[in-house]
């Protein structure tokens, strides 16, 4: 009797130490982060928080880890894509037009890795460093890394979010409504990944 009870309570025990280790696990696993090293390019895609990715992708350049910078996004609304709009206020932040390239058409994740992979392989890019909020960071890295391959080189370091935080996602609507909806895209795409087809934003 005395052994069954024990068994029951570590049981309980074990249970509390999942309940309270898997929202620091989902934290983790939706924001990888590098060591910082030298890259070929700085590439950051539009959405989330914008400003702060742009803050990031300058500090880092200004920091002299890569020579090139792109920005990968289409128009939201007007006439001006969000990659030209990023590339505007990088160049107001000191940052020479001539080591920024910019990726004008893609409306989705799916399309930012896609369309700006192209660019890296066309330039002949070994290495990245890639930018996006921090819960963004997994599915985006993901998406590059089917691009571009598994031999290629990306070094994740993310922008900060005001939305979100790796270690407290669970305590406002936003964080879980950000957390739960990058989840779910992770998961079809990885099943849509084994069909040959990915087609989540």
């Amino acid at each position: 009797m005395l052994k069954l009870v024990r068994r029951a309570i570590w049981g309980v025990v074990i249970i509390i130490l999942l309940i309270i280790a898997l929202p620091l696990f989902i934290g983790w696993y939706l924001s990888p982060q590098d060591p910082i090293e030298k890259a070929d390019a700085i590439v950051t895609v539009s959405g989330g928080d914008t400003d702060a990715r742009i803050e990031k992708t300058i500090q880092l350049f200004k920091e002299g880890w890569a020579p090139k910078i792109i920005f990968s996004g289409a128009a939201a609304e007007g006439n001006i894509s969000n990659a030209e709009s990023m590339r505007n206020i990088a160049v107001k932040m000191g940052v020479p037009t001539s080591a920024i390239i910019i990726e004008e058409d893609s409306k989705t994740t799916v399309e930012n890795a896609e369309f700006t992979s192209k660019i890296i392989t066309t330039k002949g890019y070994d290495s990245i460093i890639l930018v996006t909020s921090p819960y963004h960071q997994r599915r985006t890295f993901e998406l590059f890394q089917s691009n571009l391959g598994e031999d290629f080189k990306i070094i994740n370091q993310s922008a900060l979010d005001e939305e979100w935080r790796k270690k407290g996602w669970w305590e406002s609507n936003i964080g879980r409504f950000l957390t739960i909806g990058e989840l779910g895209k992770i998961f079809v795409n990885f099943f849509q990944n084994k069909a040959g087809e990915v087609i989540v934003e």
